[in-house]
């Protein structure tokens, strides 16, 4: 008689082995997306760095706003970026953070903060990822950087941007 087919066993053991590499893939998979969608904040940060280190070697010491120094970062559809240290999802309409008019900028200038609209991995939503800036007329107009990332209880938000906090300028460093 001709056997066709596998046995009970060798499909049990196939199973078995889908479900170990199942158990193992999709924790990573779902970390990778989290990266993916969190490493929009370095690029954004830098471009406000290169852009706000431009207006301050322009003008002095005097450290602008968002629309003062021509950064223009409309909200994505994972994070929504604003001049303050709190804002609602919907404050940045025109891109400039908030910032409608200059003259009557209610944001404090020197303020870049992004923040995650969905749950990313342990990084809960709402959490945020900051830079103060502040000019230091004592190293000639050096624009001084403090990187900060909001972790809520005990989320963990910086490893999934851990060269973030690398935008920070120490103070001691800051001077030639």
């Amino acid at each position: 008689m001709k056997k066709q087919g596998f046995t009970l066993i060798e499909l049990m053991v196939v199973i078995v082995i889908m479900g170990i590499l199942a158990a193992v893939a999709v924790p990573k998979l779902f970390g990778m997306i989290a990266k993916s969608k969190a490493s929009e904040v370095g690029p954004a940060a830098g471009t406000y760095v290169k852009l706000q280190d431009a207006y301050v070697s322009e003008k002095g010491t005097s450290v602008g706003s968002w629309k003062q120094i021509g950064y223009l970062m409309k909200n994505t559809n994972n994070f929504y970026y604003c001049g303050a240290a709190t804002c609602a999802e919907g404050t940045n309409t025109d891109g400039y953070g908030g910032q409608a008019d200059i003259t009557t900028d209610s944001f404090t200038a020197g303020l870049w903060t992004a923040h995650n609209i969905a749950t990313l991995n342990d990084c809960a939503a709402g959490d945020n990822w900051a830079l103060t800036t502040s000019a230091n007329s004592t190293t000639g107009g050096t624009v001084l950087y403090t990187a900060t990332v909001s972790n809520t209880g005990t989320t963990l938000c910086e490893p999934l941007t851990p060269s973030f906090t690398k935008l920070q300028t120490a103070a001691a460093n800051a001077n030639p």
